[in-house]
């Protein structure tokens, strides 16, 4: 299946306590603009249509993100679609190389539909035209070009069926009903619904298979809530065997190819203490050529010793990790995304007979004037001897020795944060802050012992991990303590006014984006659709009211004295308005220090450009004033967004 995934980080910024002047060394390097930093990309997210004679990407028409194409070997670039709100963050083409597929939510409410546009004619329609149901793309095979495989919660909105369309007549029918536990589906090469995923009350996984479309399901493999959040990977090109990610038996998922027919299991990849990620397959064939291992750096472990060589060819020509591939059907022609710490992310176009690669573009080329920061993995013990991991960056050209301090916390809880080109991380660092990224226990990636040791502990553990980062940047002289503000969103945002009403005295100040302060009226607003996920949250949070109660923010809120920032979409599907309202509340009955603002437009964190840098303006403000970092001064259409999304008052 020729698809391509995207992750787009929250924005999270912050405030702290009494100023310290940066030294003459950090005010002599230049301050870059946060419209350099956190404007729309002048073009990113490049993708070689099929029959490799194009290129689409993503870059702003008055301001929005659409997508752009190009013939390679012209300068013919021309817009085709013409989205004027939110922007277009995700898109493929299709295998006639003469249409593209997007997809796109109204202001973040991620009810996702599908929408085709004929780049000829640059005309658009809708392919899933249904009020409140998110589509999610299945499956997309070249052995059935005109044939997409949606899954909607049309039916019922608290699980997903799959759906056929056609896109030459644009009919949808129904190909799959789901049963009522399955979480995710997966077709095989021919486009046929051939596995599935099931949720286990006890947070585990069933995988089921059938032998074709009208056959019936049988159980493959199970594995019970101790095991890491693998799963279903893909078929094998043969279509015979299952590609399954996971730490059954082991500590780190590993990949298996598991015989559809027998369930006999074959160790494809594996390491001891990392877990496997993605896999890349050929274009032409669907063969397994390369698994990647998200250790301290993106690695991967090949399969195709051809593909090693040409890794090492594109290692040669950056000095980065090769993040995706986009790849043409006859695979002569790739479009390859390097990821370096210190450079905004490049796109090279890759002629696979001769090795050659060349500069396709670079995602925000103003930043090849600044001097940017490295970003140094670290590894340190928590206090109760388990092992961390982590990044640290400080500012670029000067000495690690004093500074103030920003530990920014990863959403999820399970994901983690990688080595590579980070704007927020660049932003502060520039500023003149160094910037702690821990991957505190409960983070993926690992292997299960470390997600396994973050259950239940969202306000314990997982919190005092976060605690000891801050203190080993202490110990070792990097950070001020007086001087040490935490911020992030989502789970981060949880976590920073959990560190703020658990650990009062720790922090000068917060910075909340979209997180949850009451975990039980949390887990009774999510959509719908996550019912499948219910039991990995009652085991990974807990299942009582009494627990969650007890590692909730809000029932402290009369501990919290530093400073806070929040910020929050008014369409937030995931943690709902009502989770920031409540904690603003409580502080200013309290008479604390806080800040808050509700952006209409926006779901679940800051997707559009102009609120991104308002956001960041204010909080660039904060922590100036209580760090005593530089700050740009506010723009004025900066303080034109926050005048109008500023809430002053309690809402009553």
């Amino acid at each position: 299946m020729r698809l391509l995934r995207f992750t787009f980080p929250l924005i999270v910024m912050s405030l702290a306590t009494a100023p310290t002047p940066l030294g003459a060394q950090e005010r002599a390097s230049p301050l870059i603009p946060r419209e350099v930093l956190f404007g729309n990309p002048q073009r990113t997210s490049p993708d070689i249509s099929p029959d490799g004679r194009q290129v689409a990407y993503l870059a702003p028409v008055n301001g929005v993100l659409n997508i752009w194409v190009r013939t390679l070997g012209r300068s013919d670039d021309h817009p085709v679609t013409s989205d004027t709100k939110r922007g277009i963050r995700s898109y493929f083409w299709q295998f006639d190389s003469r249409h593209l597929l997007y997809a796109q939510d109204v202001g973040g409410d991620e009810n996702w539909r599908v929408y085709q546009t004929n780049v000829a004619s640059r005309s658009t329609v809708d392919l899933t035209p249904f009020e409140k149901v998110r589509a999610d793309i299945v499956g997309y095979e070249r052995s059935h070009p005109t044939t997409l495989l949606v899954q909607l919660n049309r039916r019922d909105p608290r699980v997903f069926d799959v759906y056929r369309i056609d896109l030459a007549t644009r009919a949808v029918t129904l190909d799959t009903r789901n049963p009522g536990d399955v979480a995710s589906w997966q077709a095989d090469h021919t486009l046929a619904v051939r596995a599935a995923q099931a949720s286990t009350p006890d947070g585990g996984a069933i995988v089921r298979v059938r032998n074709n479309a009208g056959a019936p399901w049988r159980e493959l493999m199970r594995w019970g809530g101790d095991e890491t959040l693998g799963g279903i990977m893909g078929w094998s090109a043969d279509n015979r065997a299952l590609l399954v990610a996971t730490s059954l038996g082991v500590n780190a998922a590993r990949l298996l190819s598991v015989d559809a027919a027998t369930g006999r299991q074959r160790v494809v990849v594996e390491d001891p203490h990392f877990d496997v990620g993605g896999i890349i397959t050929n274009p032409r064939t669907d063969a397994l050529e390369a698994v990647a291992v998200a250790r301290q750096r993106q690695e991967h472990e090949f399969i195709d010793s051809r593909l090693a060589s040409d890794f090492a060819a594109l290692r040669r020509v950056s000095g980065g990790d090769v993040a995706a591939l986009s790849r043409s059907l006859d695979d002569r022609r790739w479009i390859v995304t390097m990821r370096t710490d210190d450079a905004p992310i490049a796109y090279y176009l890759y002629d696979r007979p001769t090795q050659h690669a060349t500069l396709l573009f670079s995602s925000r080329p103003a930043l090849d004037q600044y001097r940017l920061a490295k970003m140094q993995p670290v590894e340190f013990r928590a206090r109760d001897g388990m092992t961390l991991y982590g990044y640290l960056t400080t500012p670029a050209g000067t000495s690690a020795t004093g500074l103030p301090m920003v530990v920014l916390v990863h959403g999820g809880p399970w994901g983690r944060d990688q080595w590579g080109y980070n704007g927020t991380v660049q932003w502060l660092a520039n500023r003149g802050y160094a910037v702690m990224q821990v991957n505190f226990r409960g983070s993926t990636g690992y292997g299960k012992q470390y997600v396994n040791a973050g259950d239940r502990q969202w306000a314990g553990a997982m919190r005092t991990d976060l605690l000891d980062g801050k203190e080993w940047a202490v110990r070792r002289g990097v950070a001020d303590p007086a001087r040490v503000c935490i911020m992030g969103g989502s789970y981060g945002g949880y976590a920073t006014l959990a560190a703020l009403a658990f650990s009062p005295d720790a922090f000068t100040c917060g910075v909340d984006i979209v997180g949850p302060s009451n975990l039980n009226t949390l887990l009774k607003s999510i959509p719908p659709y996550w019912s499948t996920m219910m039991s990995t949250f009652n085991r990974r949070m807990g299942d009582t009211e009494a627990l969650l109660t007890a590692q909730s923010p809000l029932f402290k809120a009369g501990q919290i004295t530093a400073p806070l920032l929040v910020g929050q979409g008014a369409n937030d599907p995931r943690v709902n308005r009502a989770e920031a309202d409540q904690i603003v509340d409580a502080l200013r009955r309290n008479g604390r220090t806080v800040e808050y603002y509700v952006f209409p437009d926006e779901g679940h964190g800051f997707a559009r450009p102009e609120n991104n840098k308002a956001f960041n303006a204010a909080s660039e403000r904060f922590l100036a004033q209580w760090l005593g970092g530089r700050a740009e001064p506010v723009a004025a259409d900066e303080k034109a967004v926050l005048d109008r999304v500023r809430v002053d008052s309690p809402r009553p």
